[in-house]
């Protein structure tokens, strides 16, 4: 499983990229022919005030790919909810495969 944090119009803190690394080393024990995990932090700006922090997670399974958004005022807020929407969609391209 390749892992790919991309931070978008400013530079992650290490707490920030702890964090993620960390949440995202439990998706490997839901389904485990994952190939690609690539989270986008971005700032969602509206003309020069910073409104939300926006995480995208995209998870490549063969034949599926599932793709999240997530948007709050804190980094860690919008990719732990977005990390739950992914996990659930997991779990469902899983049980489709099982059948």
């Amino acid at each position: 499983m390749t892992v790919n944090i991309q931070s978008v119009h400013f530079d992650a803190d290490s707490k920030l990229l702890d964090h993620v690394n960390r949440k995202i080393a439990k998706i490997a024990s839901h389904h485990d022919r994952i190939m690609n995990v690539d989270v986008f932090l971005k700032l969602d700006n509206v003309i020069h005030q910073i409104k939300d922090k926006v995480a995208e997670i995209r998870v490549q399974i063969p034949k599926h790919e599932i793709f999240v958004k997530q948007s709050t005022k804190s980094f860690e807020e919008s990719f732990d909810m977005a990390l739950d929407a992914v996990l659930i969609q997991i779990k469902k391209v899983k049980e489709k495969q099982a059948v």
